[in-house]
């Protein structure tokens, strides 16, 4: 494994990794003891963006913190810090079917899996709130749709490649729906406006089946 440094501007530093599984790894260590003047961490597919106040800590001394911790395998003690956030979902999505054919499983053993595994929040984008979920307990690669829809409802609970996800608000979209929930996962006037925020634990439970 390696990484590259990278300076962007004054107030961060980008941090390039090689995998996912590094980004995963390095996130939970840089969050664990990060030095005062550290003020946010934004991971990304294959990046960590780390940024600072320059006025109590210059980027020489964050890139050192950061060279120090070693590149070693994700635990699966990832996120213990706090217990899992539970999403109920009713999974009567319009793809749930078909992608479960294309898995070659029924219907009820793609919900039975998706509510068995612990999902964690990798990384934030697409649109405000919606997070990137992978598991070491989900062992599925899915396509994403040939042809992606115009408007995804928020709340749709979807699968695309490795990752899970859920839209948080009216959207175009091409990841397989396979459910639907009423959780708010974005919020602007809240105290905490993002739900599914990087390193948070999830579970989906089922309150309908398929």
């Amino acid at each position: 494994m390696s990484r590259r440094l990278l300076p962007s501007g004054e107030a961060a530093l980008l941090v390039e990794c090689d995998s996912l599984e590094e980004v995963l790894a390095l996130h939970d260590a840089l969050e664990a003891e990060p030095p005062r003047g550290v003020v946010e961490l934004v991971p990304a597919a294959r990046s960590i963006l780390v940024a600072i106040d320059p006025a109590v800590i210059p980027l020489e001394s964050v890139a050192t913190w950061v060279r120090r911790i070693p590149a070693e395998p994700r635990s699966r003690a990832v996120g213990a810090r706090s217990e899992p956030v539970t999403i109920p979902v009713a999974y009567d999505g319009d793809d749930l079917a078909a992608t479960a054919a294309l898995l070659a499983i029924s219907p009820e053993a793609l919900v039975a899996r998706h509510t068995e595994a612990e999902w964690r929040v990798a990384f934030v984008g697409f649109a405000p709130g919606f997070g990137y979920l992978v598991s070491d307990d989900w062992p599925f690669e899915v396509p994403r749709l040939d042809s992606p829809r115009t408007r995804v409802p928020a709340g749709a609970v979807a699968l695309a490649g490795v990752f899970g996800g859920v839209y948080p608000r009216q959207s175009p979209g091409g990841w397989r729906l396979i459910g639907r929930t009423d959780v708010s996962l974005w919020d602007p006037e809240s105290e905490q406006p993002v739900l599914l925020a990087p390193g948070r634990r999830i579970r989906f439970e089922a309150i309908g089946s398929p």
